[in-house]
Order: C-alpha cells, then structure tokens, then sequence
C-alpha cells in the first residue's frame, strides 16, 4: 500500500478507494427526508430550516426527535426552526466537509452530529492541511455518551471477574492458545476477540487508542515518541495477535452471535471469546434489538446467553457524541441550533437516548441501563483523554503494521457469464478491477494466493478450479497481472471450490495469522459433480482450534447471496451484497478490512 504523507492522508483510506459507498448513505436518506418532509408540514409558517447531519447508529433516533422538536411549538429569533435530519457515517461525514459536501447529494448541513470528538479533531487536522480556517477548532457538548467496553458471554465474564479488576492486557492479552486453561476452562478453548477495524469504524479507533494508553499507564498526553516505544510496540502487538478477525462493523458480528444463540440456546461454535465494542450495542443485543426480527427500534427475543460489559482497570475510551455546529450557519440558524440543543439534553429526549442503551450528556448511566450491561466499578469509570489529531494519524499508520495478518486464499469466478455486460465493460473486469483495488490495501507482510473457478474447459480440463498464484508471499503486481490474463469460460462449481480451498487452508493452517478463505462469484452452483450444500456446510463449520472463514462476495444481480451468506455464516465469516454491481468496490474493501 502507497503510504501518504501524514499532512495530506485522508482519513480512513479504505473508504476514500470507494465512491459507491454515499449511494447506500443516499438511499437511507431518502427515507429520513420523507419522513422529516411530514413532520415539517405541521410548522409551515416557520422561517429558519435547520440541517443536521447524525451518525448513522443515532439517525432514526434523531428523526423522531426532530419531529417532536417541529410539534414542540417553541420560537426561535422571533419565528420558529425546522429541523431535518440527514445521515452518514463519521468517516464519510469527516472525508465530506474536508473534500466537498456537495457530492454526498445529501443538504449541507449546519449541525453535525459524529460518533466522537475524535472526527473533529481530525477534520481540524485535514483543514489546517488544505490551509484553510477550521471548521471544528473547539470542544463541543455531549447529546449522549456510550463508553467502550469489552463484552463477553456472561458465563465467561463472571469467570473473569471473580480474578478482581483486570486490565486491558490481562483480558485481551491472554494467550491464544491457552487463555481459558490459566482460568480453569481448558475445555473453552482459545482467547481471542472480535474487533473493528480502526480505519473503518469509531469503535475500532477507539478500541485501538485504548490500547495504547492502556500500554503507556496513562490516561492523557499520549505522544509520537510513545508510539515509537518498543515496549509499547510489544504491548499492542501482543493484543492483536488475539483478534478472531476484523470487522468492518461489529454490529453484523452481534447479529450473527444473536442467531445462533437463538437457534439453539448457545449456538454455533465460534472463536471469539469477547467483542470490543461501545456500551450500547452490549444493551442493544441483550435486549433484543440484534435478534431475528429485531431492528434496533423494534424488539426480538432476547438472547439465552446475555453479554456482560467488562470494563479495564486502567480506565476506558468514551464516545462521546459532540454537537457540531459548523461555520456554515448563518445567525438565525445559530439560534435554532442552540435551540436544538437545549432541547435535546433535556430530561424527557435524554430518556429516548436511554432507551436505545446511551449514558446520559453527563455520562450518568441509567439503572435500566446498568442492569442490562453489568455493574460498573464501585468507584464508577476512569476515562482516556482523546490523543492529538496528529498522534492518531501515526497510531493509524503504526497499526498497519502490528496487525494480525492474515493467509488468504482468493478464487475468484471465471465461469462464462462473468462475460455479461456492465455498462461498458464485462462483470470479469468490473470484478477485476474491484479486487485490484482491495489487493491494494492488504499487508505486505500477509501471504496471499490464488484461485481461479468454473468448471472442467479446454484450458482446465481436470479440476473445475486452478491455483493460479500459489499461497505465499504476498506478491500484488503478480496477482494483478494473473487476473487480468484469466480466460473466462464454463459453468460454475461453486461448492466444490470452496471445498477444496478451505481444505488447503486447513492444510496449511498458520496459527499465528486470521485463515481465511475469500471468494467471489456472480453465479450459483451449476456443478452436478458437487451439488451438496449440506455436507459443504458441514465441512467449512468453524472449528474453533483451527479456525478458517469463509468470506463471499455476492457479484450482480444474478448470484446467490442467500446461499453465500449461510456458507460464510457457517464458518464464522461474512457474505457481502454487490448483487448492484455497482457496489463492487465497497464490497472488496469492507471484506479486506477484516484482516
């Protein structure tokens, strides 16, 4: 990967690769609109219009309370506002005010609502490197509040508490291998945890921070130079070394672990030991917001086998969800702004925050809260000080580095319909270009191969797949180059080639690095050969010792996410929909975020 210079590297660069990605954001904001437009027709006399942009894991909150701040009847400046409320992603948010609004097709707003004070920091960072004035050059008050916290069954959890205060490096840098033996569980296996990757998510970046400070025993002033120190270099490294898999949203990993708890009292096996996540998502699932036929508004069942948030002795990292108002609000917009905001931090729409599992704009939790997630300690949380905007651009580019890495085994279909038309190029080189732009963001310390499938042809005429590119070092103009070369013909044998590519990963299984197996295809099974969906679940089933995931990407319209989805389920991985080929590229670089 190409590394930038620190004064001019956008934040997040996996999701500055993808320009496909604001059409979802797009699509969810038509919704917000439609119902914000009604909710505006009852205060047509109002003068100020009022837009906010939220996060996305608040916007539906937001929506409602708008709509009841249109009903409230206040004034405002000697007329009354309406509000409307948008939604993006922090990163994309971060990556819009600094780049250009406009191309997010979303309003510009004069609101805006990130995850965490970490953004504004960084969009001060971007502005003074455009050299112009910035648009977040202070501190801004909380709406709500929802502390990182490690989040582990509540057998497991209560097996770990009763050890006394633990921290981060006694939790999640347990050995590997023999975590739960030094607990008296050697029948549970393997530690590791889930987390999200720090250039994709605010959890992932907050998870990363509190691992550093954890490292440095301090809980502010965190330096370069402490970055570059061996000791903690060590520490972090450690950690790491015990992720199951990134994620590029670890909400899709509660919804997962929420299912198979559901499906048969304790699930499915799986690797992961505990998941590093904000405090809201712990309440989310246990009250059934993540289950089947749970939304996060409306309730499923909850789970057989709740989460409990354990929390580090050295103290936590807090999202905190500042209220931005930015220089593009002219006075009267000022005014309903603040306006908005003493509205929304009264007691009545801080209940609605604490219903959806957030602490308080003061960060006081409530006791429904405290019942659902687990006790806080006696003397209540410690929390880390947000690093400078530059400390954290380095942190980013130091983690690249003391990541996990990763084995993985790319096929990729070269079955005859992969010749179908998009726009004006085929499905294969649409795919093709997508894989080389997520080839781009792998490690050069992880070992990659190649696989290309369909079925028996000329060219391949005694395996429905060929290895192209043998598992090894990770050679990426040689990958490049391979791809661009493949013949595209045949049917597709989707089963056996997932078969036998998690067979060779198991085979060639490195303890040490995430195993994983990636496919993507823009068909279904068509091999009489192996037509057993059955015995390929079965097999591909995750075996917690020696863990291999399959990872999917559903290409157009004609391939079989369902299917996918549950081959990928089965062995603890993720399927991701480009069935819109022009989602292609998200996709790719969503699935490279996992290792």
């Amino acid at each position: 990967m190409t590394r930038r210079s620190p004064r001019t590297r956008q934040w997040l660069p996996y999701t500055a690769a993808v320009s496909a990605g604001l059409l979802v954001i797009a699509g969810a904001f038509g919704f917000v609109r439609q119902r914000d437009a009604d909710a505006g027709r009852t205060r047509a006399g109002c003068t100020i219009d009022l837009e906010v942009n939220s996060s996305t894991e608040k916007a539906a909150l937001l929506v409602e309370l708008a709509e009841r701040y249109d009903r409230s009847g206040r004034s405002v400046a000697g007329s009354c506002a309406r509000v409307h409320v948008s939604a993006l992603t922090s990163g994309k948010a971060t990556e819009a005010l600094a780049t250009g609004w406009s191309r997010t097709g979303l309003p510009q707003p004069q609101v805006w609502l990130p995850t965490s004070s970490l953004w504004t920091g960084q969009l001060r960072l971007l502005d003074q490197a455009a050299g112009r004035a910035p648009q977040t050059p202070d501190r801004y008050p909380s709406i709500a509040n929802s502390p990182l916290v490690i989040a582990m069954p509540q057998p497991r959890a209560e097996l770990l508490r009763r050890r006394g205060p633990l921290g981060w490096g006694e939790i999640l840098g347990l050995s590997g291998r023999d975590g739960w033996a030094s607990f008296g569980k050697p029948e549970w296996g393997r530690f590791t945890f889930g987390k999200d990757n720090p250039n994709m998510s605010t959890s992932g970046l907050a998870a990363t921070i509190a691992t550093y400070y954890a490292a440095v025993q301090r809980s502010s002033d965190l330096t370069r130079a402490d970055l570059a120190d061996p000791a903690v270099t060590r520490f972090v490294r450690r950690i790491e070394a015990n992720v199951s898999h990134y994620s590029d949203d670890s909400v899709d990993l509660l919804r997962n672990l929420a299912e198979a708890d559901l499906a048969g009292g304790g699930g499915k096996p799986d690797d992961m030991s505990a998941i590093v996540l904000q405090e809201e998502l712990v309440d989310l699932y246990n009250t059934g917001g993540l289950s089947p036929r749970g939304d996060g508004q409306e309730r499923g069942r909850r789970p057989h086998v709740p989460l409990v948030a354990v929390h580090p002795k050295e103290g936590t990292f807090n999202l905190d969800h500042p209220y931005v108002v930015l220089p593009s609000a002219d006075e009267r917009q000022r005014a309903a702004a603040a306006d908005f905001l003493a509205f929304l931090t009264a007691d009545a729409q801080q209940k609605s925050f604490a219903r959806l599992g957030f602490r308080d704009h003061e960060r006081r939790a409530s006791p429904e809260l405290l019942a659902s997630v687990g006790a806080e300690p006696s003397g209540g949380l410690s929390y880390f000080e947000p690093p400078d905007p530059q400390v954290v651009e380095a942190m980013l580019d130091g983690w690249r580095t003391l990541r996990k890495k990763a084995n993985i085994l790319i096929a990729l279909d070269t079955s005859g319909s992969m010749q179908a038309a998009v726009g004006n190029r085929t499905r294969f080189q649409v795919a093709a270009a997508a894989a080389g732009k997520g080839l781009a963001l792998l490690n050069a310390e992880d070992r990659v191969g190649l696989w290309s499938f369909s079925s028996e042809t000329p060219q391949r005429p005694k395996s429905p797949y060929r290895e192209e590119v043998r598992l090894g070092e990770f050679d990426q103009k040689r990958i490049t180059s391979k791809i661009a070369g493949l013949h595209v013909e045949g049917s597709t044998a989707l089963y056996a080639t997932v078969r036998a590519a998690h067979r060779e990963l198991l085979d060639r299984y490195d303890p040490q690095r995430i195993n994983a197996v990636v496919v993507l295809t823009d068909g279904r099974n068509e091999y009489s050969r192996d037509n057993d969906l059955a015995r390929l679940l079965a097999e591909v089933t995750l075996d917690p010792q020696r863990p291999v995931k399959v990872f999917c990407i559903a290409f157009d319209r004609d391939s079989d996410f369902a299917t996918l989805d549950r081959i990928a389920k089965a062995s603890s991985g993720k399927a991701f929909d480009a069935t819109d080929p022009a989602m292609v590229d998200e996709a790719f670089v969503k699935l490279v975020s996992s290792f």
